[in-house]
């Protein structure tokens, strides 16, 4: 088998491998959605808000100069619209 043809096959085969991984890891995301979705519905049963909760779970994702930044943010814009 020539050099080119050999470097194809095991460029493909790595391709494979790669698509292999990222459709399991896709399926595990898809499962872990599904998880994520039946812990906001039980906080929903037990009275908490989902909205609420993922509000500050993205603001627990920041450091506290960003998320002091965009508090400060969003006070200035409901100043502004006179809220």
């Amino acid at each position: 088998m020539p050099d080119g043809q050999a470097d194809k096959g095991i460029s493909a085969q790595r391709l494979k491998s790669f698509i292999s991984r990222i459709e399991r890891l896709e399926e595990e995301k898809k499962t872990m959605g599904a998880d994520i979705r039946e812990v906001y519905s039980e906080a929903k049963s037990a009275g908490y808000d989902p909205k609420i909760m993922r509000k500050v779970i993205s603001l627990r994702k920041l450091d506290t100069a960003e998320r002091q930044e965009q508090e400060a943010l969003l006070q200035v814009y409901i100043d502004a619209i006179g809220m």
